[in-house]
């Protein structure tokens, strides 16, 4: 089997949206919502301290949030996004391989990776960008 050897830094989305570990799952699903995307890195600082997915913030929306009783609006309105995201999220660098994000995703059965440089977050990249190239360098075969 070929082994892909392009970088992250040419398929990862630069500058990703973040956010503090002390917003609110709401305010994270807005962003997530209004940026169509499906996962944040938490920062302090510029310290990468965390991940936290849509599907981290849907295990706590009822389907019917408009019909949910008032205290269950309030709890969620008041939980944050340090209490639900993962903890020290697995990592990988901009000059590392596409098949090394893909390896490391199965291996830690994670949807994306943090790119740092330098213990700076310059990046992420996600199974979607992964897909996206497989499947372009698929139609590129076909021609």
């Amino acid at each position: 089997m070929k082994r892909h050897i392009s970088q992250i830094q040419d398929f990862m989305t630069g500058k990703p949206i973040v956010i503090a570990p002390h917003a609110t799952l709401v305010d994270a699903y807005g962003l997530m919502f209004n940026n169509e995307i499906r996962r944040l890195p938490v920062m302090v600082g510029n310290e990468l301290v965390g991940i936290i997915t849509l599907s981290d913030i849907q295990r706590h929306i009822p389907p019917y949030w408009e019909e949910a009783d008032v205290e269950t609006q309030l709890t969620l309105v008041a939980r944050k996004v340090g209490d639900e995201m993962s903890d020290d999220p697995i990592t990988i660098a901009p000059d590392d391989t596409v098949q090394e994000a893909a390896a490391r995703m199965l291996e830690y059965q994670v949807s994306s990776l943090p790119v740092m440089l330098d213990e700076h977050l310059v990046g992420i990249i996600t199974e979607s960008d992964i897909f996206k190239l497989i499947v372009n360098g698929w139609s590129s075969e076909e021609r």
